[in-house]
């Protein structure tokens, strides 16, 4: 750590703090999002790349504004990422969460720089030295040492295995701390209830997404964890309570700027839910659930192999319910008449085999009615 820069924190330029935070707040959600797709997917090399870029974007953005604290605090794990990237390391449960962990941090020094607040009580020194430590030791040694700094910052030493399934780890907790995945996903309903509660014509909305995702992989014998896409279908759209309402409830036309607003809410839920135990692949399905299979979704524009199975099928429901509810003026029946011709004109939108097996569900719902 470069104690001559890091001296005396507060000499750091007023604008150049603030511009270095606008742009840190702009590439937050692409760190927890590749965070989030590498707690399961531990050899994808192109969101390893992803999320080295954006730390060093970070670092490179830090240094052009002046704020050094910020070089010293992400250069360390950029360097542990560069031995992962050079197969010198797994990327492992304890790395995701010591990145989240820095990254949080990062952004509460900067918010407390900008407010003329102390930094003292972060630990900020005594992490640094703790990952350019880690940096030394030998790939046997890391996930031990990652769990020293993390039990040092957090005051808990992380479990053995968060719940998620990653190379070298046990996706079975500890019985001393068993996960509550049912009281879980009821807090995650009730946040989808407060959702709904925003608008009337949201009643009942969690209810049918719910329900529709769970009957439509059923028909396909599960292929998807049911609990997994429960929690997807409660939490995908819970980014927009971050959002200001007159975009995401405006009845007019959206500007460029709406649509650019909107477009960071698949990675505000994803973020929430990456940071807890056991719900990586409900965070991906939700980071990814307005992907397309010809590449023009977003967040990321991915191509159809890099969207997993529960966020095509997300995908599906939730855009079935938001045509449903452009034709609900004409009748529950007809809204939903027209709301499975428009999926099933889309063919290159959604993921074509899903498309079938949705069907038979609807058709199902609508002879029930």
């Amino acid at each position: 750590m470069d104690r001559q820069q890091t001296a005396d924190w507060r000499r750091i330029d007023p604008e150049g703090l603030r511009d270095f935070i606008d742009e840190l707040r702009d590439y937050v959600p692409a760190i927890e999002r590749d965070v989030a797709h590498l707690r399961v997917a531990s050899a994808d090399r192109e969101a390893l790349g992803s999320l080295f870029r954006s730390l060093h974007n970070v670092k490179g953005d830090a240094a052009l504004c002046g704020v050094h604290l910020a070089v010293a605090m992400v250069h360390p794990i950029e360097t542990l990422l560069a031995r992962v990237r050079r197969n010198e390391a797994p990327f492992t449960n304890r790395l995701a969460e010591l990145v989240l962990l820095l990254v949080d941090r990062l952004e509460l020094a900067m918010t407390r720089l900008a407010a003329g607040r102390a930094v003292a009580d972060l630990q900020v020194e005594p992490m640094v030295e703790g990952i350019e430590d880690l940096a030394q030791l030998a790939p046997s040694e890391l996930d031990e040492g990652m769990a020293e700094v993390i039990e040092m910052l957090t005051g808990c030493r992380p479990l053995a295995s968060s719940g998620f399934t990653v190379a070298g780890e046990s996706n079975a907790p500890p019985a001393a701390a068993p996960l509550r995945p049912r009281d879980d996903l009821a807090f995650f309903q009730s946040l989808a209830c407060q959702l709904d509660g925003r608008s009337p014509r949201f009643a009942g909305r969690t209810e049918r997404l719910v329900r529709l995702a769970l009957e439509t992989n059923q028909e396909v014998g599960e292929t998807i964890d049911p609990g997994q896409l429960e929690a997807a279908v409660y939490m995908h759209d819970i980014g927009m309570m971050f959002l200001a309402e007159a975009v995401w409830l405006k009845s007019t036309k959206m500007t460029a700027e709406d649509r650019r607003a909107l477009h960071l809410h698949p990675d505000y839920a994803a973020g929430l839910l990456s940071r807890m135990a056991g719900w990586s692949e409900a965070a991906e399905m939700v980071a990814q659930h307005h992907e397309m299979p010809d590449g023009k979704g977003y967040p990321r524009g991915l191509p159809v192999a890099g969207i997993c199975p529960g966020a095509r099928l997300l995908g599906i429901v939730d855009a079935f319910e938001s045509v449903m509810l452009k034709h609900d003026h004409r009748g529950r029946k007809r809204a939903v008449l027209l709301a499975i011709a428009e999926i099933n004109a889309c063919d290159r939108q959604f993921a074509p085999e899903w498309i079938a097996p949705f069907n038979q569900v609807v058709r199902r719902l609508l002879e029930v009615r």
